[in-house]
């Protein structure tokens, strides 16, 4: 059933609340298979928060998982009151795992919404950038940001993995969805890059769907997706709202992938409340589970483990309190205990597909991945906080700048151009950008020019930040305002 000769090694973190209990299952489960584990246990989450290590991850996990490069992970929680950021978004950034791979596949004998419908689709969410940076700050007492950062690198590496997952299971089609006609440049890079790469796999179809339009499909005609691949924040919902589609987070597995590591979890929480009392369903984990067993080349243990899961869930007859009254519902260690008794077993209704090795992308480890010809300063924007209004703000900063290289052009408050003139009813705040551009017949402006300007604008206003306005090989590299 496995490759008796091969002991892999692996990084297991039970996690909190219920995890300990779903991974004891998992375990079980691996062994009676004939997958040989060497496991390396290691603590992350709200039991390492306490001990006063704000990132939720000690140094002994961090070296387990560099030197097994696969982990197997319960659950983890954030406690009120201790660390800053969770220990998932640290285990993420820290082992760049830039994918996020979410199966969603109707299960035989479950009820949900789309039961019968053969909902059977993978999102591959973009796993460590986009506004999950975490770069935040308060621009002004009542104005806040939230610096949403997409590469071409961070871009490239999530598709090609979407369509590389595509062809390892068998699949036709890869949706990217973004909101590209809004957010024309972030989400828009992921939309050219994807039409871009798309050109090398003339063997998958490939389509482009505006977000809100693919969360409007999937719930109208989840069976036209095959794979769909998003930005950190879309693929974050989406993938939640999939799992819905099938019968929740208590049956959703996932894959963290990245260059050297594959980091494998349930995405359920830690649910507290019936932790320590064998009632936990810990199917969630245990495909997440068939999922790294393939990723060790253990497809044979990963099929024997799926199928009889399947069958299990859909005899119906050994199910946790989730999936069937409580009052005649079986403990997690019976339901263990089955799936392991039905070994060999297979369900008349479900088509196991066959899976190959996925063929991870690689790309430059360049950091100036994408490079230019020419480059040049257009202009700056420098965002300004001020209780004036647009009219009086707008005459002060033009006064500054009167015998100036840089002239004020335009202000906008919350992206909609408030000065010059507006026909806009913007309920203003305090926070403006003041976009200056060259005068005359002057195309380009300099850092000197830029310095000058400001020095300038802070003798009369307090100024928050600045962005230039920058044109690459020819193209504006910024965005217009509303009414601009």
């Amino acid at each position: 059933m496995s490759h008796a000769s091969v002991t892999h090694n692996v990084t297991v973190m039970p996690g909190d609340g219920v995890g300990s209990e779903c991974v004891a299952a998992v375990r079980r489960i691996i062994a009676a298979a004939g997958v040989s584990i060497a496991w390396e246990e290691c603590e992350a989450g709200g039991v390492v928060f306490r001990k006063g290590i704000s990132s939720g991850v000690p140094r002994e996990t961090i070296d387990s998982i560099a030197r097994t490069r696969v982990a197997l992970k319960g659950p983890l929680e954030t406690p009120v009151g201790y660390g800053e950021r969770s220990a998932n978004v640290t285990l993420r950034k820290l082992f760049e795992l830039y994918g996020n791979i979410r199966p969603t596949r109707e299960l035989p004998g479950v009820q949900a919404p789309f039961a019968g419908r053969q909902v059977d689709f993978v999102v591959v969410r973009e796993n460590v950038e986009d506004l999950y940076a975490g770069i935040e700050h308060m621009q002004t007492p009542g104005v806040a940001q939230c610096l949403k950062l997409m590469s071409r690198k961070g871009c490239e590496k999530v598709i090609r993995l979407a369509f590389e997952m595509a062809r390892a299971e068998g699949r036709h089609r890869v949706h990217c969805a973004t909101k590209s006609n809004i957010m024309k440049l972030t989400e828009g890079l992921m939309k050219r890059t994807f039409e871009e790469v798309a050109r090398e796999y003339p063997d998958l179809q490939s389509e482009h769907i505006i977000i809100d339009n693919c969360a409007h499909q999937m719930v109208r005609y989840p069976e036209q997706f095959d794979v769909i691949v998003t930005s950190n924040l879309n693929g974050d919902i989406i993938s939640d709202l999939a799992a819905g589609l099938v019968g929740g987070l208590g049956l959703a597995p996932s894959a963290n992938i990245g260059n050297d590591v594959a980091m494998f979890e349930a995405v359920h929480g830690s649910a507290p409340t019936i932790a320590g009392k064998n009632i936990v369903n810990p199917t969630a984990l245990l495909l997440s589970a068939v999922m790294m067993l393939r990723h060790l080349g253990e497809f044979e243990a990963a099929a024997t483990i799926e199928n009889s899961v399947i069958f299990t869930i859909e005899l119906g007859k050994t199910l946790t309190p989730d999936l069937t009254d409580p009052d005649h519902a079986a403990s997690t260690t019976q339901f263990t205990d089955k799936v392991i008794e039905h070994f060999g077993r297979k369900s008349d209704h479900w088509k196991a597909r066959h899976y190959h090795a996925l063929n991870p992308p690689r790309v430059s480890p360049r950091s100036d991945y994408v490079q230019v010809k020419s480059r040049s300063i257009a202009g700056v924007d420098i965002f300004v906080e001020s209780p004036l209004d647009a009219g009086a703000l707008g005459e002060s900063v033009t006064a500054l700048l009167a015998d100036s290289p840089l002239r004020l052009t335009s202000i906008s408050n919350r992206g909609a151009v408030v000065y010059p003139s507006s026909d806009a009813r913007v309920d203003c705040v305090d926070h403006w950008r003041c976009r200056l551009m060259p005068r005359g017949n002057t195309r380009e402006a300099t850092d000197a020019q830029i310095a000058e300007a400001l020095a300038r604008i802070a003798t009369k206003h307090a100024w928050v930040h600045i962005e230039k306005l920058q044109a690459f090989d020819g193209v504006n590299a910024w965005a217009a305002d509303a009414g601009e």
